[in-house]
């Protein structure tokens, strides 16, 4: 978690508390310095845009997802992990959430903000025992953030304590991209073992090849 006393955790709490107050493309570095009371020297040691300001928050969060996350346990499925541990996220950002709902309002391609986001996606997948990397990784991060940024917006707009309706649609979503990925890794499985038997008849030696042409076209003793 931020430490509010130190420059980096007074930056972000102020960047947080300006867009909470006024729109976040209204929100400058200079605001975002004069609100934590320092200089933009002091501003310019840790951060070099409202997006590296914003990719600290996301970062933190992450963090205190992980610490959140308990072991998947062996009954449980990756799909109801993953639901808890995006849930638990959506917990942490309550907090936030006047904040964010003026940043979403003003997005923008920022690459260590969409870097950080990105991040995040491996994580929670991690958290919730699913590995990012390996034989579809890319395909899980890619997946969980088109998920995420869905629910994201419905839980922007959810008012209700109990965020049913945010739990309702991150339910539906993780159902779909579970069936969804599932086609896509049966398929790279497909394509994965077709790759090989042509790979490995390329790399048959040639003699071999030959010896079988010719065994082929030598009549049997049977034939005979």
């Amino acid at each position: 978690m931020l430490d509010p006393t130190t420059i980096k955790g007074r930056i972000v709490a102020a960047a947080l508390r300006l867009a909470g107050e006024r729109p976040w493309s209204d929100v400058t570095l200079t605001d975002i310095a004069t609100a934590a009371e320092l200089s933009l020297v002091d501003l310019h040691r840790e951060f070099n845009s409202k997006g590296d300001v914003l990719a600290a928050f996301v970062r933190d969060i992450d963090g205190e997802v992980l610490a959140r996350a308990p072991a998947p346990a062996p009954e449980q499925s990756p799909r109801d992990a993953l639901f808890e541990v995006v849930m638990s996220r959506f917990d942490l950002l309550e907090p936030h959430k006047p904040a964010l709902k003026s940043i979403s309002e003003a997005w923008t391609s920022d690459p260590a903000l969409l870097t950080a986001l990105a991040n995040s996606q491996a994580w929670m997948l991690r958290a919730a025992g699913i590995a990012p990397e390996g034989l579809g990784g890319s395909a899980r991060i890619m997946g969980l953030g088109a998920i995420y940024a869905t629910v994201f917006k419905t839980w922007l707009s959810d008012d209700d304590p109990g965020l049913a309706r945010t739990m309702a649609v991150l339910d539906r979503r993780l159902r779909r991209g579970e069936r969804t990925l599932k086609s896509m890794e049966d398929a790279a499985g497909t394509l994965s073992g077709i790759a090989s038997f042509f790979a490995k008849a390329r790399n048959k030696p040639a003699s071999t090849q030959t010896g079988d042409a010719a065994s082929a076209d030598a009549p049997s003793a049977t034939s005979a």
